[in-house]
């Protein structure tokens, strides 16, 4: 069982100022749970957060594991402390997601081979 779960709602995928975000939130509002990737255009590492900018990192991701309910990011341990000890965060997107299937493919590409 992952140490975080966010139940997605929403996707998203935004180019923004030479920068690629891809996120999954269960809600709209503030306070919903959430996770947010983000990578310069042109490629580079990847910014990492869960539900709170605080509990974020660059370059963060050991990797992500694709299962019938969505995936489950792990962080790499010398990381986990940024993420409050957390060592895996599920993303739940079923069926209903608002532009889960475009979110999905977007991260996908932006995360390359640490995609499983």
């Amino acid at each position: 069982m992952a140490d975080i779960t966010v139940k997605a709602a929403y996707g998203s995928v935004v180019e923004d100022e030479g920068q690629l975000f891809v996120g999954f939130a269960e809600g709209e509002d503030e306070a919903d749970g959430y996770v947010l990737f983000r990578q310069p255009v042109g490629g580079g590492p990847v910014w990492f957060e869960a539900s709170d900018e605080t509990f974020g990192a660059e370059d963060a991701i050991e990797s992500i594991v694709e299962g019938p309910k969505g995936y489950e990011v792990t962080i790499r341990p010398d990381k986990r402390a940024t993420f409050g000890f957390a060592a895996t965060v599920a993303v739940r997107v079923g069926q209903g997601c608002e532009d889960g299937p475009e979110a999905l493919a977007a991260l996908k590409a932006m995360v390359g081979a640490l995609w499983r």
